[in-house]
């Protein structure tokens, strides 16, 4: 006869960490990434500020780990294909002023790993499965979807980020006009052309 194993009680540490997101999720939305600090997450969370230390390494790990972030990306697949790249440039300049979560997690993907891996994950999933939606190869989606994302990036980081006086000087019209060619052959064209 087999004793059936005791139920399995959740660890402490999981409770703790739990904990921790729920405060960090909350006050990152109400103070936003700038204002929010770890002492005061660690308060809401009724914990040591060090608890905090010890699970997410820095403001900007923890950061990384506790926000939702949701590109928004439009159903590319009813958008007639010679517009595409238009489409999603309008999308993210929309996307990146509207939202300063994403402006954070940019900052913060530059020095911390945590925030790397979050920024790596959302790109990956969410951008190449809107670019696979429109029918491309499969076999050159995920570097089309890279393509994307590094015009894309590069596009927030000296226009949010290092605020490069000519990109925050420049109308979004203008920047849809030299950007948008540049993603429609990343994901319509071939290499060379």
């Amino acid at each position: 006869m087999t004793v059936p194993a005791p139920p399995t009680q959740p660890r402490r540490s999981d409770a703790t960490r739990a904990a921790i997101l729920r405060a960090a999720r909350e006050r990152f939305a109400a103070d936003g990434y700038e204002r929010a600090t770890i002492r005061a997450i660690a308060a809401d969370a009724q914990i040591d500020p060090s608890m905090v230390m010890r699970y997410y390494g820095s403001k900007e790990g923890l950061f990384a780990a506790a926000a939702e972030f949701d590109l928004r990306l439009p159903d590319l697949t009813p958008i007639p294909p010679e517009q595409l790249g238009e489409t999603l440039v309008r999308h993210f300049l929309s996307r990146w002023d509207g939202d300063e979560t994403l402006v954070a997690l940019l900052r913060a993907a530059s020095t911390n790993p945590g925030a790397a891996e979050r920024m790596r994950d959302i790109f990956a999933n969410q951008l190449t499965t809107a670019v696979a939606a429109f029918g491309t190869d499969p076999t050159t989606t995920a570097r089309r979807a890279g393509l994307v994302a590094s015009q894309v990036l590069g596009l927030a980081f000296t226009r949010y980020v290092v605020r490069l006086p000519p990109m925050v000087d420049t109308p979004p019209e203008d920047l849809v006009s030299w950007i948008a060619p540049t993603l429609q052959r990343y994901l319509t064209g071939t290499p060379g052309n």
